[in-house]
C-alpha cells in the first residue's frame, strides 16, 4: 500500500476571486423621539391587548384623581401599572403593598417618560378570593378602630315595644319576623331596602339611619335570609358597619344562616343566627319580662300574707295577757281626749288667725292713705286731665285766630292793588318809577314811561299825549 506522501504532489489551481456585488445603500430614516415612542406604543398595544401578569404589588399610590398607580415586581423585574378610577371602583378588595396579585390589562407606553406600563382593567389576589380579602381587610381596620369592642355593645331593653326592621319586602325573612312577633302584639316599623346587588349597601345604610330617627324605636333588626358570600356582600360593606355603629338604639344583626358571618354581625350589639331567631330573641325578652313580673307579684302577695298572719298572731297573743286587759277602753278614752284637745287647739288657732287678719287689713288701709304710688297716680291723673283741657283751649284759640286771619286776608286781598291789576288794569310810571302818572298832560311826546301789569312791566315811549275831559 503506497504512502500518501509518495503520491505526486500537484498544486491546485487557485479559484478566481468573486467580484464584489455592490450593496444598495438604503435611504436613512430619522425618527423623532415622539415618533419612535408612538410606533413602540402602537406595536405594544397591537400585540399585547389582553394579558395576565402575576407579581407582587409595591409603590401603590392613590392620586386625588381617583386613579391608582402601582408597580408589579418579581425576583428580577418590575412593571409599572395603573388602574383608572372607572375600573378601581369595581374591585372587591383594596390593593396594598406586599400583596401578590394577578392583573389583567393591556400594555401601553406612557409617552412623556417613554416608559411602558400595564393599564390594568381587573385584578384579583393570588391564592385568595377578592371578596374574602376585602372582608379580612375591612374586619382588621374596623377592629383596630374599636367598633367590635364588647364595651361599646348595648344590651337589649327589658321590654322592647317598638321594633324597627330593615330588610327586603320580597324575602321570607320579613314574613317570618312578622309571624313570630304578632304573637305578643309588638309595634313593628319596617323600612324596606334591597339586600343584595349593586347599590344594596347604600340602601341598607340609609334605611338604618332613617329608622334610627323614628321616635320610640327600642330595637332595630337588620337582616335577610341565607345565600352565597356574593349575595350577603351588602352586609360586609363599610357604610353599613358605620351606620350600625352610629345608631342610638341597639341593633340585632340577623344575616343568613348560623354558619354565615358578616361584618354587620361583628359591629351589631347582638348577633342572631337567622331572622327568625332575632324575632324569637325579642319575643323571649318580652315573655321573660312578664314572667318576672308575675313571679314578683306572687312573691309580694305571699310576703304580705305572711306578714299579716304574723302580725295577727302577735296581736292575739298580746291581747291574751292580763296586764293588757281593757286596753281597748283606755285607748278609746285617750283618743277622745286627743280629739277634744285637737278641737280646742284648732279653735284657738282660728281665732288667732282671724284677729291677725283683721289687724293686717287695718294696717293695709292706713298704708293706703300714705301710699306714695297711689298719690302719684292721683296727681298723674289730674295732670293728664289738665293737660287735655289746656290742649283743647289752645286748639280753640288757634282755630279762632285762623278764622280772623282768613277774614283779614280776604279783606286785604280785596283792597290790594295787585288784585286790581289782576282784573286787567295797569299802573303807569315815569321813567325812573318815582311818580305814578294820572294825567296825560304830565308827559310829552318822546317821553319814556313804564307800565306795570299784573305779571311783569313794559318800557314804553309816548308818541303823542291825548287829554280828555271827564263828563
Amino acid at each position: 500500500m503506497s504512502d500518501l506522501f509518495d503520491l505526486p504532489f500537484e498544486e491546485e489551481e487557485p479559484e478566481p476571486e468573486p467580484k464584489p456585488v455592490p450593496t444598495p445603500v438604503a435611504a436613512r430614516r430619522i425618527f423623532t423621539v415622539t415618533e419612535l415612542t408612538v410606533r413602540v406604543r402602537d406595536l405594544l398595544e397591537e400585540h399585547f391587548v389582553d394579558v395576565w401578569v402575576e407579581g407582587e404589588l409595591s409603590n401603590c399610590r392613590l392620586w386625588n384623581t381617583g386613579h391608582l398607580y402601582f408597580t408589579l415586581k418579581d425576583s428580577s423585574s418590575q412593571l409599572r401599572g395603573v388602574i383608572f378610577r372607572s375600573a378601581l371602583r369595581y374591585l372587591r378588595f383594596k390593593p396594598a403593598d406586599g400583596l401578590r396579585v394577578v392583573a389583567r390589562g393591556r400594555l401601553s407606553v406612557y409617552e412623556p417618560k417613554g416608559e411602558y406600563q400595564l393599564t390594568c382593567e381587573h385584578m384579583e389576589p393570588q391564592g385568595l378570593g377578592a371578596l374574602q380579602l376585602a372582608f379580612d381587610q375591612l374586619k382588621q381596620r374596623l377592629q383596630g378602630e374599636g367598633l367590635f369592642d364588647a364595651s361599646r355593645k348595648r344590651p337589649l331593653p327589658a321590654l322592647p315595644r317598638k321594633i324597627g326592621i330593615v330588610t327586603s319586602l320580597d324575602g321570607a325573612a320579613i314574613r317570618d319576623i312578622i309571624k313570630i312577633m304578632t304573637r305578643v302584639g309588638l309595634h313593628l316599623v319596617v323600612r324596606p331596602a334591597r339586600v343584595q346587588g349593586e347599590g344594596a349597601g347604600g340602601e341598607i345604610a340609609t334605611a338604618i339611619r332613617a329608622i334610627g330617627r323614628v321616635p320610640g324605636i327600642d330595637v332595630i333588626i337588620v337582616g335577610r335570609g341565607g345565600g352565597s358570600i356574593e349575595d350577603l356582600w351588602a352586609f360586609n360593606q363599610e357604610m353599613v358597619a358605620r351606620a350600625i355603629a352610629a345608631t342610638r338604639v341597639p341593633v340585632i344583626s340577623a344575616v343568613g344562616h348560623e354558619t354565615d358571618v358578616t361584618i354587620a354581625d361583628f359591629v351589631a350589639d347582638v348577633r342572631a343566627p337567622t331572622p327568625s331567631a332575632a324575632a324569637e330573641l325579642i319575643v323571649a325578652r318580652h315573655d321573660e319580662f312578664f314572667d318576672r313580673v308575675d313571679r314578683l307579684r306572687q312573691r309580694l302577695r305571699a310576703a304580705a300574707r305572711a306578714r299579716v298572719q304574723h302580725t295577727s298572731r302577735r296581736v292575739h297573743m298580746l291581747t291574751g295577757r292580763p296586764a293588757l286587759g281593757g286596753y281597748r277602753g283606755r285607748v278609746a278614752m285617750k283618743a277622745r281626749r286627743a280629739a277634744e284637745l285637737s278641737h280646742v287647739l284648732a279653735a284657738a288657732l282660728r281665732a288667732g288667725l282671724a284677729a291677725r287678719d283683721r289687724r293686717v287689713r287695718q294696717l293695709q288701709q292706713l298704708l293706703a292713705k300714705y301710699d306714695a304710688g297711689r298719690r302719684l297716680q292721683e296727681i298723674r291723673t289730674r295732670l293728664v286731665s289738665r293737660d287735655g283741657h289746656m290742649r283743647s283751649a289752645i286748639a280753640k284759640r288757634q282755630h279762632r285766630a285762623r278764622v280772623r286771619l282768613s277774614a283779614s286776608a280776604g279783606r286785604l286781598d280785596t283792597l290790594s292793588p295787585l288784585a286790581v291789576l289782576g282784573r286787567g288794569y295797569a299802573v303807569c310810571w315815569n321813567e325812573d318809577r318815582t311818580r305814578v302818572l294820572r294825567d296825560a298832560a304830565d308827559v310829552a311826546a318822546g317821553d319814556a314811561v313804564r307800565v306795570t301789569l299784573a305779571r311783569g312791566e313794559l318800557d314804553c315811549e309816548v308818541l303823542a299825549p291825548r287829554t280828555s275831559r271827564r263828563t
